[in-house]
């Protein structure tokens, strides 16, 4: 089964449409790269991916565990790099809300953050800069 379906609109626009779901995601390409930056550029996506990756398994093992990421906020910073024009670095910061989190658990977190399917799939050349607060 295809996983979406994308139409190029005008001036550096992209639509795409998840297939199963029907929901959309817009992407303009960025104020350094002749776009207006009105939406997520192809390679913030990417950056984004591997947020909400990390998350998104964490939150099983979470479950799994018996104990709880909700709340859970993330920042992510992409950093390019010029010829060839591409992501250089990814830098994440999680900050996972109060709960008493053991050394296991942070374990757990710490291990998928450097192991999610995204992570997996990023050219080892792409740096992935991860912080972990707990409070």
């Amino acid at each position: 089964m295809n996983t979406s379906e994308t139409t190029y609109q005008k001036a550096l626009r992209t639509i795409s449409t998840h297939i199963l779901s029907g929901d959309c995601i817009k992407t303009d390409a960025p104020t350094d790269n002749q776009g207006k930056g009105e939406a997520f550029s192809p390679t913030d996506l990417l950056a984004t991916s591997l947020t909400c990756c990390m998350l998104t398994i964490m939150g099983i093992a979470s479950k799994e565990h018996g104990f709880s990421i909700d709340g859970t906020k993330a920042t992510t910073v992409k950093l390019m790099d010029n010829d060839p024009r591409r992501v250089c670095e990814i830098r994440i910061e999680l900050k996972f809300p109060s709960f008493k989190y053991t050394d296991a658990h942070k374990r757990i977190i710490s291990h998928i953050s450097k192991t999610c399917p995204v992570a997996l799939s990023l050219h080892t050349d792409i740096r992935q800069n991860v912080t972990l607060l707990f409070d």
